[in-house]
């Protein structure tokens, strides 16, 4: 179940390293991920929130026993 994220994880990476916030700002992507637009895109919030929401799912006890559902 842990890789269950892996591909959130990889898309929310791509998807802030070519923000305002990490290209322009020369923040770190642990800094970015925190921001709202303008400097990161709207995508890239519903990436955060989606691979926050399958996190959480990996320790929900239903979730664990069910398995993620496909994002």
């Amino acid at each position: 179940m842990a890789k269950s994220c892996k591909g959130l994880a990889r898309e929310l990476v791509k998807c802030l390293g070519e923000s305002v916030c990490y290209q322009e700002e020369k923040r770190s992507l642990r800094d970015c991920a925190g921001e709202h637009p303008p400097k990161i895109a709207p995508a890239c919030v519903g990436l955060r929130e989606t691979y926050a929401k399958c996190k959480r799912g990996q320790v929900d006890m239903r979730t664990r026993i069910q398995g993620n559902k496909g994002y």
